[in-house]
């Protein structure tokens, strides 16, 4: 099922043992678009200690009591690696939590494992020379607060379209389907849903996302109602209108739609000012 990902920041974490703390944000890879981490306040609010929980850990979301349900004790999620979240998580604390947990770095077997996170239901799968053999290690991370994406301009080929508000996950893969725009900064505005394949240039130093699309073209896009779930209806309407093949219903890689517009083509970024 798709869910919004603001709406899971009020979540609890429960250990074996017993509740340990609440998630206060996630940790995005924004080169496959998926959840790497939660990020779990275990201490008081004065004492301000956090842990990173994988969606490997996960035995069950429990919707109805907003609980993510862990196969962790709560001294196993002490003890973990220490980790300041207010700087970028390096690949040395990623190498290192992956140790102390026993996962398999997932960095060096996207390949095998794919987009989604969740590594552990596909591990005992994979040939002995895949796990012998792991990719190169990639010399940087890609993982971004989901807390300070939300903020960030959405320009489009010719007018700034928006902000991004949320993003839409997959409560099975943890990948993400969808950035909500809010389009509130230049008219009464509603919030549309844009793919993260369909962006095409990320720019943090201007905190701007690019969409190969015009502000009139978003403007008639199928409008998302934040209190309705994003269904099936819905995203065939959506994908319709962009023209583009449905994630569902092919098996070639999102990287592979064509763009209608040349890569070569350089889009300007003029980032809006965001009301309050």
């Amino acid at each position: 099922m798709l869910r919004s990902l603001k709406d899971l920041d009020r979540y609890t974490l429960a250990a074996t043992d017993g509740p340990i703390g609440r998630v206060v944000n996630f940790l995005l890879d924004d080169k496959h678009w998926t959840v790497r981490y939660l990020v779990v306040e275990t201490g008081s609010t004065f004492d301000g200690r956090k842990a990173l929980i994988s969606p490997n850990a996960f035995r069950e979301v429990d919707w109805s009591t907003l609980q993510f349900h862990v196969s962790l004790s709560a001294e196993k999620i002490r003890s973990s690696p220490k980790v300041d979240t207010d700087r970028p998580v390096s690949r040395e604390f990623e190498r290192a939590f992956s140790q102390y947990y026993q996962y398999l770095p997932y960095w060096e077997y996207s390949e095998f494992l794919g987009s989604g996170s969740n590594a552990s239901q596909i591990v005992g799968a994979l040939p002995e020379r895949c796990l012998g053999n792991p990719q190169q290690t990639e010399p940087e991370g890609h993982l971004r607060s989901a807390k300070e994406l939300r903020g960030y301009h959405v320009q489009g080929t010719d007018e700034p379209l928006g902000h991004v508000a949320d993003f839409i996950v997959d409560d099975k893969t943890w990948e993400i389907k969808y950035l909500v725009v809010d389009t509130s900064d230049w008219w009464f505005g509603k919030k549309v849903l844009i793919a993260p394949h369909w962006t095409s240039q990320i720019s943090w130093e201007n905190r701007t996302i690019a969409v190969r699309v015009t502000r009139d073209f978003i403007e008639k896009s199928p409008e998302w109602d934040v209190n309705a779930p994003v269904n099936r209806e819905y995203e065939v309407r959506l994908y319709d209108y962009h023209g583009r093949p449905a994630y569902w219903a092919t098996t070639e890689p999102h990287d592979a739609v064509p763009d209608p517009i040349p890569a070569s083509v350089k889009l300007p970024f003029h980032p809006p000012s965001i009301p309050g």
